[in-house]
């Protein structure tokens, strides 16, 4: 059986910047709002036979939405992101979130904004198509800790109406 949670109609929801490295036009920074579906399919079980609790699925998917809400979301594996005093290589992401701010370069251009305002995400672009794989494996890990039930999650992260990403994670 699945189940379907529409992210317009149950508030999974954030806006944020970000920027896409050497794209001809998401190359500046600019921004979205997002909103982000989930399908979760497996077999029914438990005293009242779910899928899985739609509070559960909710709850999780919303900490993920409200981690990104109002920040910069910034792909550290970005090959063209230039990082100042942080090698991608040797250094690990929680060195940056310790940070009073980040320094980076973009195509020669440079920018300092205080960390608080960013979310470090271990991707290599902060696309839609990213964000929801990102999104489905951390869904996926959570939900594994209660559920042993499940088959696949999808995700889908929308850049507003009428375009979105969708991942599958096969469980």
């Amino acid at each position: 059986m699945k189940i379907l949670v529409n992210g317009v109609q149950s508030n999974l929801r954030f806006s944020s910047a970000h920027v896409i490295p050497g794209h001809e036009s998401c190359g500046f920074i600019h921004g979205h709002s997002y909103f982000v579906d989930v399908e979760i399919e497996g077999e029914r079980t438990g005293k009242f036979e779910f899928v899985v609790d739609f509070k559960d699925v909710k709850s999780y998917t919303k900490a993920i939405c409200d981690e990104l809400d109002h920040r910069l979301l910034i792909p550290v594996y970005n090959d063209l992101i230039e990082f100042k005093d942080f090698d991608k290589k040797k250094d690990s992401i929680f060195n940056l979130k310790k940070q009073n701010s980040v320094s980076f370069k973009i195509d020669g251009k440079g920018y300092t904004i205080p960390c608080e305002d960013c979310v470090f995400l271990p991707l290599p672009y902060s696309s839609a198509e990213e964000l929801s794989k990102f999104f489905a494996e951390s869904l996926a890990k959570k939900l594994a800790e209660s559920y042993d039930n499940l088959e696949y999650i999808a995700i889908c992260v929308n850049e507003g109406i009428g375009q979105g990403a969708e991942y599958r994670k096969e469980l």
